[in-house]
């Protein structure tokens, strides 16, 4: 079976490391907050002016002075900051960011991705992606494999306007979990239930499968 949205966010938060300075995008990504594992102590990070985002409030903590990026309510953890934008844009363009987590319509073979707007659709702006393609140290994107159509979302090519270049080095969709690397997805975890077929199937760029692929573990 695919993965659901938190399942995917529990397989991002797997690629944290103690230490690190994180920026979480809008959707999917916003979840991983919930399943930092308890033995790191990363800082997560939204552009708005948050460094040090906690879980999603309960009601009993729920503020609505402080928001993330999405506008959604969110927790301050211990230590936190809070900061005006223009900060926050510094510090991901200073390169202070380690791991940037972003939801795409769109990713290629290269690593080229597309997720800021579908062309004829009306779009709010291209918020800060472009600057955290360009000023993270790594950059992961989280998607549906393909579209509710069957059109496979990873491609040879990216069709939409590009968000970044050559800049992806990682995705987790509801049925894989690729690295992107010399022009080409490399196969490297399955979903629960999910065949290599099936994922082959989906993929319409270069896919590179190398022996037994394990399943994925939660």
């Amino acid at each position: 079976m695919a993965l659901s949205r938190e399942q995917v966010a529990m397989r991002v938060a797997q690629e944290l490391q103690d230490g690190y300075y994180v920026n979480l995008g809008i959707g999917i990504p916003t979840l991983v907050a919930n399943y930092v594992p308890d033995n790191i102590e990363v800082m997560l990070q939204s552009e708005n002016g948050l460094l040090g985002m906690g879980q999603y409030p309960t009601k009993a903590e729920l503020d609505a002075d402080m928001i993330n990026a999405g506008k959604e309510t969110v927790t301050a953890a211990t230590g936190a900051a809070i900061f005006n934008s223009a900060d926050s844009f510094a510090m991901i363009r200073g390169g202070h960011v380690d791991l940037t987590v972003l939801g795409a319509f769109e990713v290629d073979q290269n690593g080229s991705i597309a997720s800021w707007m579908i062309p004829k659709k009306l779009i709010k702006g291209m918020g800060g992606a472009m600057d955290l393609v360009a000023g993270a140290k790594n950059i992961i994107v989280t998607m549906t494999h393909a579209s509710k159509h069957g059109d496979s979302k990873l491609l040879e090519s990216c069709s939409l306007p590009l968000t970044g270049v050559n800049c992806v080095k990682k995705i987790v969709t509801d049925l894989a979990v690729l690295e992107v690397k010399d022009g080409a997805f490399h196969l490297l975890e399955r979903a629960p239930g999910v065949s290599v077929d099936e994922i082959i199937s989906k993929t319409a760029g270069k896919l590179l499968v190398d022996g037994e692929i394990p399943e994925m573990v939660f």
